[in-house]
């Protein structure tokens, strides 16, 4: 993993505060560990300790695809975490290691290949278009967080999930309680139980289901002793959460376009350009709060010229490895022809974002159909009166108001 000399000087343990940050502004304190070293020590304000900080795009891939890095041994330790609340459903995919990773994943990924996700296309523009439709009718101003981005992508992945359409408004809800960390650990701990036993009774009703959905494949994978259905409904949990991660992403996406009127007018001028385009507008946003989730050394071993020991706790920063001027030139510039563009927004390695063909779809739906439908579309305040999220794990703004 490394051809340099291992240092045994340890770097300082610097403290990386929660941040409330606006806009799409680089976070300055992770400007400042990457100035530091491809790898530092960091505290965070919540959990236990201290761990180590990867930044360099190439670490982060060695890291993210190393076996030797553990998620599931994080189930075992308070690792210092933004996060007030450390919630992980038992079962769940996001920390479990290869052999058990690879056959949970294996019961969703139908539903998430290029043609899983086509299924769902035609059905997702029309629910777009409902939501436009609605919204020119109205007329202007209007918040488009309320209006389009955040009910869009509720509605498609509680599509893809097999949520009845009644139950989105409750999804919703649960979802932001999870992922905030505003609120308190009881009230995020109560949403994710409630969260918790309505997937349960949900998959225990589909075991015999032979649908393409994700809840009816995994209520089939329990009914064929598969997986257990803590298993299961610890899937369901992070696919359903993941979904909606969108809903920020998207409007980061649309802020960063609204305020940089160029980039807005080529795409609606260029649709040709418009997949490579969104690629980098992911590549670019910062899509998270300070870093995600953790993973645990499981042996003595380097990376990039320092000795990490077993035990020790280690996150990667895919936001940093998108800014690796190595691999992307002038990496703070937003570059509708950057080709190749490797970023890792959806992650690397076998904890890849198994939605991110669908966060795609849903960008490009999204890009297209209001370039199309709505030319003129533009922010109804100055950039500054802009709301965002307070607390939250992943940024977007709390409203964005527009007008065409």
């Amino acid at each position: 993993m490394t051809d340099e000399t291992t240092t045994t000087t340890l770097p300082p343990v610097r403290f990386w505060p929660a941040l409330d940050l606006t806009a799409v502004d680089f976070d300055p304190v992770l400007a400042e560990l990457m100035r530091e070293g491809p790898v530092t020590r960091i505290q965070l304000p919540n959990g236990e300790g201290w761990a180590w900080l990867v930044t360099r795009y190439d670490d982060v891939r060695a890291v993210t695809n190393d076996p030797r890095f553990s998620r599931a041994a994080v189930m075992e330790k308070q690792v210092t975490r933004l996060a007030p609340h450390f919630i992980p459903v038992a079962g769940a995919v996001g920390f479990a290691d290869p052999p058990d990773h690879t056959r949970l994943r294996r019961a969703v990924t139908a539903a998430f290949t290029a043609r899983g996700v086509q299924r769902i296309r035609q059905h997702s523009q029309e629910l777009l278009d409902e939501l436009v439709d609605e919204l020119l009718r109205d007329g202007p101003p209007a918040d488009l967080t309320e209006r389009v981005l955040a009910p869009f992508p509720i509605a498609v992945i509680c599509e893809l999930m097999g949520v009845p359409a009644a139950d989105r408004k409750r999804m919703h809800t649960w979802t932001q309680l999870i992922l905030s960390s505003s609120n308190g650990v009881e009230v995020s701990e109560r949403a994710k139980d409630e969260m918790v036993a309505y997937f349960t009774e949900l998959v225990r009703s589909r075991r015999d289901s032979t649908t393409e959905d994700v809840v009816g494949l995994l209520g089939a994978a329990v009914g064929r002793g598969e997986l257990s259905e803590e298993e299961a409904v610890g899937l369901a949990v992070l696919v359903q959460i993941g979904g909606e991660a969108v809903t920020n992403n998207s409007g980061q996406l649309f802020y960063l376009l609204l305020t940089r009127p160029a980039l807005w007018e080529r795409l609606r001028a260029e649709p040709e350009i418009r997949s490579q385009a969104i690629d980098e507008l992911i590549r670019y946003i910062p899509h998270r709060s300070a870093v995600g989730l953790s993973r645990i050394a499981l042996e003595d071993m380097e990376v990039h010229g320092v000795r990490i020991r077993a035990g020790d706790a280690v996150y990667v920063s895919y936001l940093a490895a998108n800014r690796d001027p190595d691999v992307f030139p002038d990496p703070d510039r937003v570059d509708f022809d950057r080709s190749p563009n490797p970023h890792v927004s959806f992650g690397h390695g076998p904890h890849y974002c198994v939605g991110g063909i669908l966060a795609k779809m849903e960008a490009e739906l999204l890009v297209s159909t209001l370039a199309e439908r709505l030319p003129g579309l533009e922010l109804a305040v100055a950039p500054e009166e802009v709301p965002w999220r307070k607390g939250a794990l992943i940024r977007g703004p709390e409203a964005l108001p527009v007008r065409w």
